[in-house]
C-alpha cells in the first residue's frame, strides 16, 4: 500500500502520476454533479502531460445513486471507449465517487489501476485510504464491494475551501472517531483547536488531514483484509450505519458516525471500560464541531434488527468495536443485544 500524498493544493499533481508504475495510456476522470464542474479542467490539465487520452464520465451526486446501475453506466461507458488494462481510472470526488469508481476498477476486466483525487475531508482522512470499495444493495450500505488498492491517492488540501459546511461537519464525525479509536494526542489536540479547524484555518486542516490519514494508513498496512486490528475504523459504524438506514439516508454518514460513536462510548463506560468524564468529553468535542449527540424518532428495535445485517457479523454475533481509553480500541464479540438497545435509549435521551 502506498502512502497518501498530502498537499496544499493540485500543483503537484502531474509530477505524482509521472511517479506511477502503471502503463501511461488512458485513464478516465470519474466524478459527480458537484465535483466535475468545480475541479475538472484543473485534473485534466493535470493528467494530460501524463497520459495519451484523458476521458471523463459523470454520475448525479448522492447517496442515492451509489448502486449497481450507476457501476453499469460507467462500465458501459468504458466499454465503448475500448478500455483495455493498460488504461486507468482517476476518482475525483468524496467518498460516494470513491468506492463507486474503486469498485467499478476492481471488476472491469478482473482490475485496472485506480487513482484516488478526494475531494472532501471525510474522503480525505478515510475511505480513498486502504482500498475498501462498494455500492450500496436494497438499502444496505456497501453491502457489494471488493478490496482493490489505489495507486495513488493524491489529496490537495484546497478543496476543502469550498466544501459546504454540512459536509465539512460530516467529515469531523471520522475525524474526531479515529483520534478516540487509535490516537489521545490528536484528540487533546483537536480539542485545543476548534476554532481555526471550524474557520478552516490552512495550517490547522492540514495538520488534522495529515494527523488523521496516518491512523488509518499504518492501521491498514498491518491488515489490509480486516482480519484483525482494521475492524476498529468500525468505531460507531454498526450503529451510526443502521441510523443512516433507518433515516433513509437523509443524515450525513459522519453525523450517523458521530452518534453511533457516542452510543458505542456509553457502552464502553456502562462495561467500565472509559470513565463518565472521559464519555462526557467525547460529547463535548463532538458538540464543538456540531455533530448532533442526540437524535430524535428512532425506533430501537427496528435500529437493533438492522445492525443484524451489518457486514461485520461473525458467526452470528457483531464485531462490536468498544473503548478501552481515549485512543484505544477494542473489538468485543459479546455485546449483547441489551447493551446496543441502552447505547440506542442512550443517545434518544434528551439534550441537557
Amino acid at each position: 500500500m502506498t502512502e497518501p500524498i498530502i498537499r496544499a493544493s493540485y500543483d503537484d499533481l502531474t509530477q505524482s502520476l509521472k511517479e506511477l508504475t502503471i502503463p501511461k495510456h488512458r485513464v478516465c476522470i470519474v466524478g459527480d454533479s458537484h465535483t466535475i464542474p468545480l475541479y475538472l479542467d484543473r485534473i485534466r490539465a493535470a493528467c494530460q502531460p501524463v497520459f495519451t487520452e484523458v476521458h471523463s464520465f459523470m454520475w448525479q451526486a448522492g447517496e442515492e445513486y451509489k448502486n449497481l446501475d450507476s457501476i453499469r453506466d460507467l462500465i458501459g461507458y468504458l466499454l465503448k471507449l475500448g478500455f483495455d488494462r493498460r488504461d486507468c481510472l482517476l476518482a475525483l470526488g468524496g467518498g460516494v465517487v470513491g468506492d463507486m469508481t474503486g469498485f467499478a476498477a476492481a471488476v472491469y476486466l478482473r482490475g485496472i489501476p485506480v487513482i484516488q483525487v478526494p475531494t472532501t475531508l471525510l474522503s480525505q482522512i478515510d475511505s480513498s485510504i486502504g482500498g475498501k470499495t462498494g455500492v450500496d444493495f436494497d438499502g444496505y450500505k456497501n453491502m457489494v464491494g471488493a478490496f482493490h488498492l489505489p495507486v495513488l491517492v493524491y489529496t490537495g488540501i484546497s478543496s476543502l475551501s469550498t466544501l459546504p459546511e454540512d459536509q465539512l461537519i460530516s467529515g469531523m464525525g471520522e475525524v474526531v472517531k479515529s483520534a478516540l479509536l487509535g490516537n489521545a494526542d490528536l484528540f487533546a489536540w483537536l480539542r485545543d483547536h476548534v476554532q481555526e479547524i471550524k474557520d478552516k484555518d490552512p495550517a490547522a486542516i492540514y495538520q488534522m488531514v495529515l494527523d488523521t490519514a496516518k491512523i488509518k494508513t499504518e492501521i491498514v498496512k498491518a491488515d489490509p483484509t480486516e482480519q484483525g486490528i482494521r475492524a476498529y475504523l468500525n468505531f460507531g459504524h454498526t450503529i451510526g450505519h443502521a441510523i443512516e438506514k433507518y433515516k433513509n439516508f437523509s443524515l450525513q454518514h459522519g453525523v450517523c458516525v458521530g452518534l453511533g460513536l457516542v452510543a458505542a462510548s456509553y457502552m464502553s463506560m456502562k462495561r467500565g471500560l472509559i470513565s463518565k468524564a472521559d464519555l462526557e468529553e467525547i460529547e463535548t468535542i463532538c458538540r464543538a464541531f456540531d455533530l448532533p449527540t442526540r437524535v430524535s424518532c428512532l425506533d430501537s428495535d427496528r435500529i437493533l434488527t438492522i445492525t443484524r445485517s451489518d457486514k461485520k457479523m461473525v458467526n452470528g454475533r457483531i464485531r462490536f468495536i468498544l473503548l478501552k481509553a481515549i485512543g484505544q480500541a477494542l473489538i468485543a464479540d459479546d455485546v449483547s443485544d441489551q447493551e446496543i438497545l441502552d447505547g440506542l435509549t442512550y443517545i434518544m435521551e434528551e439534550t441537557e
